[in-house]
């Protein structure tokens, strides 16, 4: 298949010839084939074998120096550009599905997944499984469920508080902390990147009706000067500065760990001047587990605290706050408001209880295989890795060159699932489920579909 000449009128000819670099998705010069009715663009290069028997519905790709090179159907946007055009989306969705079939075609048996999206991926263990199916249960909004009751009490002893509440999720969690900590056109203090700002759909705005003041950290970390100059005095024109949140580990700056030493000086600025503090602690045994220190020591200075039972800890479900008691007794009604009132939720809980009984201490495992993966991906030039920020189970990774989001599609074809967290990085995250020949394995896809940026 040696395409000659250019669709004329539809894609800017160039002139890279023979020696184009496929990951750009730049066709250079292609011919008219028609395909089941349908108009394609052939990109320049050597026939796969079977490629013309693939479904026209899915786009193909054909191989050069044992790189893939795209062709699709023409949609009238820009080839490989899925946000532009009348069909956004589209593109992507055919090559992924055209570059899986091809690989699917050209290996043996089924594409095994890799999956590095989120520690949210994980499954329940069979022993959670066995403890969900013999539960004891009870009406939860009646305070009569055993189960969840047992749960809510370990929980609330592993923080170092006096009670604890049973949520949904960690953004159900945090949200209801927020509703109870705050009154509506109150002023809420956050790292810039913080998860309850950046990726909770806007809900300090939507259900507490509170205004966010972001400070800039370091590496997601707040400087306690730094805060104390966001916190302004009572003035008829300000909102009421009434709540400080903290985040331990960090998501959006790679699962970096706060320290006892600085959470305790931030929560030391916040209280003096009469906020209350907040600690999203999501991966808190994470980060308990990379500083050696009991969780407590991290949740101490907060007011209230979550952490999240569907990570690492790979529970199916669930979140749990903790606090005072009257502070959880103000967040069941808050909870109940957002719709998180639940029934028989022994089901859920007794797997939450599993999860803290024995998955706390192997988040070290998860801590090794983040760090492997590291190092093995700063061994090629495409990708650049902060290690220093490699202090858990999160791994962020920029490209040097090339279209992150392009080069997830490329990396799901081929089995190995990540996300990409702007047009430059992509987010790695370790987790129960991926093992050190995973990880491996992962990080040579990712070095061989590299090639495509070459």
């Amino acid at each position: 298949m040696q395409g000659r000449w250019a669709h004329r009128g539809k894609l800017e000819a160039g002139k890279r010839g023979a020696g184009a670099v496929p990951g750009r998705r730049e066709v250079v010069r292609g011919r008219r084939d028609q395909v089941r009715g349908r108009r394609m663009l052939v990109a320049r290069g050597p026939d796969v074998p079977g490629a013309r028997a693939l479904r026209p519905v899915a786009a193909c790709f054909c191989r050069r120096a044992g790189r893939s090179w795209a062709f699709l159907p023409h949609v009238g946007a820009r080839v490989g550009h899925p946000e532009s055009g009348p069909f956004p989306g589209l593109l992507s969705l055919l090559e992924t599905l055209a570059y899986a079939q091809l690989q699917l075609k050209e290996g043996e048996g089924e594409l095994r997944i890799i999956d590095l999206r989120s520690d949210t991926v994980t499954v329940p263990t069979p022993a959670m499984r066995e403890a969900m199916a013999r539960a004891e249960v009870g009406d939860d909004v009646y305070g009569e469920d055993p189960t969840v009751i047992r749960l809510e009490e370990m929980a609330a002893a592993r923080m170092g508080k006096e009670a604890g509440l049973l949520c949904v999720s960690g953004t159900m969690a945090n949200q209801v902390a927020v509703m109870t900590h705050t009154r509506r056109g109150d002023e809420v203090i956050l790292e810039e990147e913080a998860h309850i700002y950046y990726y909770e759909a806007g809900a300090l705005a939507v259900l507490s009706g509170v205004q966010p003041r972001l400070v800039k950290g370091q590496r997601g970390m707040m400087d306690p000067d730094d805060l104390a100059r966001a916190i302004r005095p009572s003035n008829i024109h300000y909102p009421h500065p009434r709540l400080l949140c903290l985040e331990n580990t960090h998501n959006r700056a790679g699962g970096t760990v706060m320290t006892p030493a600085l959470t305790r000086a931030l929560a030391d600025v916040a209280h003096e001047r009469g906020l209350a503090v907040h600690l999203d602690g999501a991966r808190i045994f994470n980060a308990a587990v990379h500083l050696g220190c009991d969780p407590r020591e991290l949740a101490a200075p907060a007011d209230s605290v979550m952490f999240c039972l569907s990570k690492g800890l790979a529970a199916p479900v669930g979140s749990v706050l903790c606090g005072s008691r009257e502070f959880i007794e103000r967040a069941r009604r808050n909870r109940k408001i957002v719709g998180g009132g639940m029934r028989q939720a022994g089901v859920i809980a007794a797997a939450g209880v599993v999860a803290l009984e024995t998955m706390v201490d192997r988040l070290a495992e998860d801590h090794a295989h983040a760090r492997l993966l590291a190092d093995l991906l700063s061994e090629d030039p495409l990708f650049r890795v902060d290690r220093e920020t490699v202090q858990t189970n999160i791994v962020l990774c920029w490209l040097t060159r090339g279209d992150a989001f392009a080069y997830v599609r490329r990396l799901a074809a081929r089995g190995v699932k990540v996300n990409a967290t702007g047009p430059d990085r992509i987010r790695l995250v370790t987790h129960k489920d991926v093992s050190r020949a995973d990880i491996e394995e992962a990080a040579a896809i990712m070095k061989e579909e590299a090639g495509c940026f070459a």
